[in-house]
């Protein structure tokens, strides 16, 4: 029993005692004491007034003085107005200390085989261009993500939807068999994701060329952007594409391997993976046999010009298309096959889809059709929304070759981070092999933390100058403060166990309840689908430990029972530090 519980327990007793009254656990409310208060915890009165029949100071008096009696873990308190201010006596802490040492995964809940079955999708990247900033966020959150819900005792499948197939995909294929005179990854020298994404940008261009002469000619635009020839070759590609052609099929079989391979190479930088990886082209003929079999049961309508609609006007939406007049899929088909795929593969507790928050019509959409289809978790799909992430020059456009590629980010961010540090003279010391490994270490910590510590639902403006900084709310900032503390316990001597006698100062305590904070804050993440949580509490504690060994020397203390239990502090700070790093996918480094 934590300390927050035993206060918890005692108090209820103490209303029960004094008043008679059965406390609920709404009533009793316990909050951390106000700076500008002395105490630790704070007990709100107001709602046993009634029952006492006495003022707010009085009653609070009352139970303060009970609970300094009966409570082991309190050792004095004072009242203001209806808050009693409880200071903890320091065995408590000590004992709590020891409790967190003991626990190498404190805060943290243990998954079994009962544990419920949370999947969780991100990344689902097109197969006709390299991933970009909007992608990093989206990977960076899917897989901290996952990491809180694991933490939080759930079974977790990550999962990716690899959006293979469509007109997207011919035009870069179209691309590269007009212009492309047999260039490959290797003879270009070019990762395979971003050889096939020079072609994506080289179809739009010819393709805007064209609607420019159509609408010379008198065409109007709209007309223009139908008309022109490569995009009718495009979408006859398509339709060959959907009927087996061998030739288009093995042109698009080849040219896909080149993007894997090359997605496989940034997912493996960004230290990301899947349980399980999804391919729209084996989706979407179960998600068209599915819409079919809905269809067939009256949940959907087939219209005059044969394509199919589900109603969703008495869910105060409007028609949803299935299907298209030529029999071909759209998006929502293909989630409904994916959906059914996944179903057959995991027994799946919750559904979790890290997508855009320009995508919430279509998953308000998608939860009624599952519900519809009769998947039991197709009405509590979570759509875990997020912002877009911009540039200090603005927006970003594919097509247009504008993209901040995720390759060169990550590759800029670590060549910062290797400068930086070289400048400050971190690396003094170092063999230019770990110079190297700490830069990468210390750069990718600065990209994940800079886009993680952001409310996930807000847009973001990535400003990569400002991630790479030793001070403030910094990746480097964190795993600093780690490195010196892990610096400290090897200089250290053997230590030895905790003294239950020592006494402990006010930054003692304030880090030790910092540190106890941890698991209500690895919770709290996890029912807010919040790393943003997870990155500020790690920020909190760094402060609090550094605001600490500015006032307190550990390794040159005198009295050696002080010594031992600022060393175990510093240890579980550095351990707390490391798991919760851990939760965003960032790495922290044994020295810096």
């Amino acid at each position: 029993m934590n300390i927050e519980q035993q206060i918890m327990a005692a108090a209820s007793e103490a209303v029960k005692a004094l008043y008679g009254m059965d406390a609920t656990e709404k009533m009793l409310q316990l909050q951390k004491t106000r700076s500008e208060f002395e105490g630790n915890l704070t007990l709100v009165v107001f709602p046993f007034v009634k029952a006492a029949k006495k003022s707010p100071e009085q009653t609070g008096q009352e139970i303060g003085e009970y609970l300094v009696q009966n409570c082991d873990a309190i050792s004095k308190f004072n009242v203001v107005k209806g808050f009693l201010n409880l200071s903890i006596a320091d065995s408590a802490w000590l004992t709590l200390l020891a409790d967190i040492d003991a626990d190498e995964h404190y805060g943290h809940r243990h998954v079994d085989e009962n544990s419920p079955l949370v999947m969780i999708e991100f990344s689902s990247p097109n197969t006709n261009k390299p991933l970009h900033l909007g992608h990093v966020r989206n990977n960076l959150l899917g897989w901290s993500l996952a990491q809180i819900m694991q933490a939080n005792g759930n079974k977790v499948v990550k999962t990716n939807i690899v959006n293979d197939r469509g007109i997207h995909i011919c035009k870069s294929m179209l691309a590269w068999q007009k212009w492309g005179n047999g260039e490959t990854p290797e003879t270009s020298g070019k990762k395979g994701d971003h050889l096939i994404g020079d072609y994506y940008v080289a179809f739009d261009k010819h393709y805007r060329e064209e609607i420019k002469e159509l609408m010379a000619q008198g065409m109007d635009e709209e007309t223009a952007k139908q008309e022109a020839p490569l995009i009718k070759e495009a979408h006859e590609m398509l339709v060959k594409w959907e009927q087996n052609d061998p030739e288009v099929r093995a042109l698009w079989e080849k040219m896909n391997n080149w993007v894997y391979a090359g997605f496989d190479e940034t997912y493996k930088k960004m230290g990301v993976s899947f349980d399980k990886i999804y391919y729209e082209s084996q989706t979407y003929l179960k998600g068209k046999a599915k819409v079919e079999e809905g269809l067939a049961k009256g949940l959907f309508e087939r219209h005059e010009d044969n394509s199919v609609w589900a109603d969703l006007t008495n869910e105060g939406l409007d028609q949803k298309l299935l299907l298209r007049s030529d029999g071909t899929s759209v998006y929502m088909t293909q989630d409904i096959g994916t959906a059914e795929m996944r179903f057959q593969d995991y027994p799946i507790d919750k559904m979790i889809y890290v997508v855009g928050n320009e995508q919430n019509y279509h998953f308000q959409v998608l939860s009624i059709l599952l519900d519809r289809l009769g998947f039991k978790w197709g009405k509590e799909l979570v759509h875990f929304s997020y912002g877009m992430v911009e540039l200090p020059n603005g927006k970003m456009k594919s097509r247009e070759g504008t993209v901040v590629d995720a390759d060169d980010l990550m590759e800029l961010m670590v060549e910062d981070a290797y400068k930086t540090s070289m400048e400050l003279g971190k690396f003094d010391d170092m063999t230019e092999e770990e110079r190297r490994e700490i830069a990468r270490i210390v750069g990718m910590g600065a990209l994940k933390y800079f886009i993680l510590k952001v409310d996930a639902r807000k847009n973001m403006l990535f400003n990569p100058e400002e991630s790479i900084d030793f001070n403030g709310n910094t990746g480097p900032f964190i795993q600093y403060t780690y490195a010196r503390i892990r610096s400290i316990l090897r200089k250290a001597p053997s230590m030895t166990s905790l003294s239950s006698t020592t006494s402990l100062s006010s930054k003692e305590v304030e880090l030790i309840q910092k540190m106890s904070e941890y698991s209500a804050a690895v919770e709290q993440a996890g029912k807010d689908y919040s790393p943003s949580g997870i990155a500020n509490y790690c920020y909190e504690l760094t402060k609090v430990f550094n605001q600490f060994y500015h006032d307190y020397s550990i390794l040159n203390e005198e009295d050696e029972q002080k010594k031992q239990t600022r060393l175990v502090i510093a240890r579980n700070v550095a351990k707390i530090l490391k798991n919760g790093m851990g939760l965003l996918g960032i790495e922290v480094p044994e020295r810096m």
